[in-house]
C-alpha cells in the first residue's frame, strides 16, 4: 500500500441503482488483490478535507481502479461521488489498504461469500478476479438486499449465474419480485443452513455488510460447525 496521497482522475461512471454509481478511476497506484479498498479523499475550497474508505470492485491488478458508491444523504463525501464529480475531473486517493479480506487465485478451496448491501462491492472483485483466472472451484454468493432495485451488477451477476460460474442466491428484506417463491425478510439461520455451504465442505467464507448484517451472520455460521478461523468479515456503518 503506498500511504501518499496522490490524484486519480474519474475516466468513466455510470448508475447502478438510482442512489449508487460506479467510478473508474485512473491513478498512479499499485495493483489491487481482490477484497482491497481505496481511501478517497476530498478538498473545499476553504481547505477542509473529508475522507472515507470505499472497496474496489474491479478485478485484481486492474489498470483502472472501480468502486461503487452508495450515496447516504447526510455524509460528507458520498453525495459529491454519486451525484457531483464528473468525467475528467481529479480527487485523491491511497491505498489500496487491507490484507485480510482478500480472495487470492491461488486459493482452491469452495468459496462461500454473504454480502448485504452495497458489501457485495469488495465480493464482485472476487468474483471478477475468478473468472478472469478461470477458477474452477465452487463459489455461492448470498446477496441480501432491501428490494430488487437496491441490487449492484445484476446482469453480470446473472449472467454469471446462468453460465454457471456461480451459484447466486437472493434474499429481499422489504420487497421481492413479482413471483418470487419466498417472503421478504431478513436472513436467518434457517435460510443461512439452507442456502449456503456446509461445514463439511471446508469452504473460506466472506461477509460483507452493515454491522447488524455481518453479525447476524456469522454467530450462525459458527454454531453450524465453520471454523471461526475460516470466516472472514469486513464491515461498515455510518461515519460518527
Amino acid at each position: 500500500m503506498s500511504s501518499s496521497w496522490v490524484p486519480a482522475t474519474l475516466v468513466d461512471a455510470w448508475r447502478e441503482t438510482p442512489g449508487s454509481r460506479t467510478l473508474v478511476l485512473d491513478a498512479r497506484l499499485e495493483p489491487a488483490l481482490a477484497g482491497q479498498h481505496l481511501d478517497i479523499r476530498l478538498t473545499a475550497d476553504d481547505g477542509y478535507t473529508a475522507q472515507r474508505s470505499y472497496s474496489l470492485g474491479s478485478p485484481a491488478g486492474a489498470e483502472r481502479f472501480q468502486v461503487t458508491v452508495d450515496r447516504l444523504d447526510q455524509g460528507e463525501v458520498s453525495p459529491y461521488l454519486v451525484d457531483g464529480l464528473q468525467v475528467g475531473h481529479q480527487i485523491e486517493v491511497r491505498g489500496p489498504v487491507g490484507r485480510w479480506f482478500v480472495w487470492e487465485p491461488t486459493q482452491t478451496e469452495p468459496i462461500q461469500l454473504l454480502a448485504g448491501g452495497s458489501g457485495i462491492v469488495p465480493l464482485m472483485s472476487m468474483i471478477r478476479t475468478r473468472e478472469l483466472a478461470g477458477g474452477t472451484a465452487p463459489m455461492r454468493l448470498l446477496y441480501s438486499v432491501r428490494a430488487p432495485g437496491d441490487r449492484f451488477y445484476t446482469d453480470e451477476l446473472d449472467d454469471l449465474a446462468a453460465r454457471g460460474r456461480i451459484d447466486l442466491q437472493y434474499v429481499f428484506t422489504r420487497e421481492v419480485p413479482e413471483g418470487w417463491p419466498a417472503r421478504a425478510g431478513r436472513i436467518t439461520g434457517a435460510l443461512l443452513h439452507e442456502l449456503t455451504l456446509p461445514p463439511e465442505d471446508g469452504p473460506t467464507i466472506y461477509v460483507c455488510g452493515p454491522t447488524g448484517f455481518v453479525e447476524a451472520a456469522t454467530k450462525p455460521l459458527m454454531q453450524f460447525g465453520h471454523e471461526a478461523s475460516r470466516i472472514k468479515t469486513e464491515r461498515f456503518g455510518p461515519t460518527g
